[in-house]
């Protein structure tokens, strides 16, 4: 009991732990991205004006820059090959709007380029949905009927490890896109030596969000191992 006890009490410990470094995170990130957004690039462009060039200075010129609603809504989609920029980034012309269209952009010289870690992800995009569409009542039932039907919990923990390893997947995605970023804002001298700091920390703080949520998808699925290894035969 004693020892049962304890492995509760780590638990609620990882995961208060783990929910307080997500929120300080994205605390920090909110704060990064209002403190960039009012720093001027310098040369007038804006995030979709980075964007363009980021891609024919690839040589990619099959994928369309479009404007969507909402705030760090920014992403790429490889399906209909769309950079797509939020409000505070398709027409700003903030270092924080550099910064983010060039890493989105980042994706779309990925895809094209077939990098091996997006392709990766891209293929479990589909088991991911899946998953994501029935876990929480697998898991919910594998709860529930833990002693009479253990394997219900086992097929949730299967289908979370599925998540999870897209979490991690992600990771060299994201890392990958922003080192391409980073790279051409300096050689295309888009930043410059007084605010190319700025477009690093901004991609650095936006890095720490996906690492974040990685470990803490890994702590939940040690969770429901914890819980399935620790049933009543």
């Amino acid at each position: 009991m004693m020892y049962g006890g304890s492995m509760i009490g780590m638990q609620w410990i990882i995961f208060i732990g783990v929910a307080l470094i997500s929120f300080l995170v994205q605390m920090n990130l909110q704060s990064k991205f209002k403190k960039y957004s009012q720093i001027p690039l310098g040369n007038g462009m804006t995030g979709r004006d980075v964007a363009v060039k980021m891609l024919n200075d690839n040589g990619i010129y099959d994928v369309r820059v479009i404007h969507v609603q909402g705030q760090l809504t920014d992403h790429y989609n490889p399906t209909d090959k769309t950079v797509n920029l939020s409000d505070g980034v398709y027409h700003s012309d903030s270092i924080m709007a550099a910064a983010v269209a060039a890493h989105e952009c980042g994706h779309a010289v990925q895809h094209a380029r077939a990098y091996a870690p997006l392709t990766m992800r891209s293929m479990l995009v589909p088991v991911v949905s899946y998953a994501s569409k029935w876990l929480t009542w697998v898991l919910l039932g594998g709860i529930l009927l833990l002693n009479s039907f253990p394997h219900l919990l086992l097929f949730g923990i299967i289908l979370f490890a599925c998540t999870t390893l897209f979490s991690f997947v992600t990771l060299p995605v994201e890392i990958d896109a922003s080192r391409r970023a980073l790279a051409w804002l300096d050689n295309a001298h888009i930043t410059n030596r007084g605010n190319h700091q700025y477009a690093v920390s901004a991609l650095r703080s936006a890095a720490y969000t996906y690492v974040v949520a990685a470990l803490s998808s890994l702590a939940t699925l040690i969770y429901y191992i914890m819980i399935f290894m620790g049933r009543r035969d």
